[in-house]
């Protein structure tokens, strides 16, 4: 089992930056593939980015592409999401998630669940 914790959330004004982490338990996080999930008021889960178990391999949605990089310390159990030039549509609760298989980008196919960081920026 993972237990995963979010930080570094917070309001910010249109072209800042922000950099999330994701803190996880236990001696297993190497075996799980990662994501970064956002929802919206209203809005269903949004896959954002993934990142596969040695963090040499990630993909992410088109609208964040060049614009947010995730990476993972496996010595620090950890990953993260740093995002720059953010725009007000980015505005949202932003998740991590682990899966033991890389290559999701549904929810549902995610097994652990973080509680969740806001994310607020201003136009």
């Amino acid at each position: 089992q993972v237990q995963l914790v979010e930080s570094g959330g917070g309001l910010v004004q249109a072209g800042g930056s922000l950099r999330l982490s994701c803190a996880a338990s236990g001696r297993t996080f190497s075996r799980y593939a990662m994501g970064w999930f956002r929802q919206a008021p209203g809005a269903e889960r949004e896959f954002v980015a993934a990142i596969n178990l040695s963090g040499g391999s990630t993909y992410y949605v088109d609208s964040v592409k060049g614009r947010f990089t995730i990476s993972r310390d496996n010595a620090k159990n950890t990953v993260y999401l740093q995002m720059n030039s953010l725009k007000p549509e980015d505005t949202a609760v932003y998740y991590c998630a682990a899966d033991p298989l890389y290559g999701h980008r549904r929810w549902y196919e995610y097994d652990y669940w973080g509680q969740g960081t806001q994310v607020t920026v201003s136009s």
